[in-house]
């Protein structure tokens, strides 16, 4: 079974702000070659219906959503979880990882760089 990984991130209008997005997933697709890679927004972009859509439309059988968050708020705790029951198709498996910013490699990662960078 083809497997898919959507990332998915607030979204906004400002086009500059999704470019860490698209960097994390093009570095993502380049890392895991045989999983197709998708990034949607809640906000200002590709939806996760319609990304979800395209990678079924590949073949994909199996799709982890990663929440690129920091932190829990009302899209993670309420939006996510309401979305992901509306995309439930049969045949298809989808999970939803915990969000990037309660990972504890993510966590000292932050801090790792921060500490780099104090002057």
């Amino acid at each position: 079974m083809k497997e898919g990984i959507v990332l998915i991130a607030h979204g906004s209008r400002d086009p500059e702000w999704s470019r860490p997005f698209e960097r994390i997933a093009a570095s993502l697709a380049q890392k895991l070659p045989a999983a197709s890679v998708g990034l949607a927004y809640l906000e200002h972009g590709a939806s996760l219906e319609e990304i979800v859509t395209a990678l079924v439309a590949k073949g994909v059988g199996s799709i982890r959503v990663v929440p690129v968050f920091l932190g829990q708020g009302g899209h993670v705790k309420d939006d996510l979880p309401r979305l992901m029951n509306q995309l439930k198709r049969p045949g298809l498996v989808l999970s939803l990882d915990k969000l990037i910013g309660e990972q504890a490699v993510v966590i000292e990662a932050i801090a790792s760089a921060i500490a780099g960078t104090a002057r």
